[in-house]
């Protein structure tokens, strides 16, 4: 055999050296890293990461090549810059604290709505969504489940009332005090209204939609949140969740999603991907 070429021994001997847990151990790296690549996906994380692997090669590359200075630039810039890196990606980091604490072997169900209450709840808030659509008045409903909405709530009013259409149709509309914001639902109690949220920090989304568009994406990329939208300017409705939206939903699909949402089984498909699945439908 020519140096440089591996033989078929030399293989043989490399995976003979193998064991199991080592494909385990690779396994389980290989996961957390598409894990992450996910939780970045589309936002400016995204961007950072690959500006950091860019400086990690550069700083190897110039400890090969003997280039001193530019080496003990990069590699002191690389040094302090853990520190940067740890506030910059703040967002992200307490996004994937918050996915490790609502995984399966942790989560417990917070939703406990049954029976004929479930339907109530369900029915109210469609009713309130289809009024405010036939009138084109915009709406914006967060729906809390395992990751908590306190910090959101405080920003707005406390309401702690039952969930009821008359009750939501008078928060939003137009000139009360309460209108401007978004209502945080949990479980079956209005948690509060007038409430501000972080708009979505993608790129890639599309010019046509408004601030409670992009407060709802918003929103969604920050928590397990589902949240529903009814636009000003022509009444569609919406739903975000995990940091995508699908539009244009008729109040039948919605009431769907809204008593799959309630109920405490476990999906492995999040409701926006099952809804989109059946109708064909890409990311906005």
């Amino acid at each position: 055999m020519l140096k440089g070429v591996i033989s078929l021994q030399d293989l043989y001997n490399i995976f003979s050296n193998v064991r199991i847990r080592d494909v385990i151990d690779i396994l389980i790296v290989a996961i957390v890293l598409y894990k992450l690549l996910s939780l970045i996906k589309e936002t400016r994380a995204e961007q950072l990461t690959k500006g950091i692997v860019v400086l990690l090669v550069l700083t190897k590359l110039s400890e090969w090549a003997k280039f001193y200075t530019i080496n003990w630039i990069l590699d002191n810039a690389m040094t302090v810059g853990t520190l940067a890196i740890l506030i910059v990606f703040q967002p992200e980091l307490r996004r994937g604290l918050e996915y490790i604490g609502r995984s399966s072997f942790l989560k417990k169900s917070l939703i406990e709505v049954r029976g004929e209450s479930l339907t109530k709840v369900v029915e109210e808030m469609v009713d309130a969504v289809a009024s405010l659509s036939r009138q084109k008045i915009g709406a914006l409903i967060v729906i809390e489940r395992q990751t908590g909405l306190n910090e959101v709530a405080e920003t707005g009013t406390r309401i702690d009332g039952l969930v009821s259409s008359d009750l939501l149709i008078n928060i939003f509309i137009p000139n009360t005090p309460l209108h401007d914001g978004a209502v945080i639902i949990k479980e079956d109690r209005v948690k509060a209204a007038a409430c501000f949220l972080p708009l979505t920090d993608s790129s890639n989304v599309s010019k046509e939609l408004g601030t409670r568009h992009r407060a709802a994406l918003g929103i969604s990329e920050r928590s397990d949140s589902l949240s529903i939208i009814v636009s000003e300017e022509t009444g569609s409705i919406s739903i975000a969740e995990n940091g995508t939206i699908s539009r244009y939903l008729d109040t039948k699909t919605l009431r769907q999603i809204l008593t799959d949402m309630y109920k405490p089984e476990e999906d492995k498909q999040t409701f926006i991907t099952k809804w989109r699945l059946k109708n064909g439908q890409g990311k906005e």
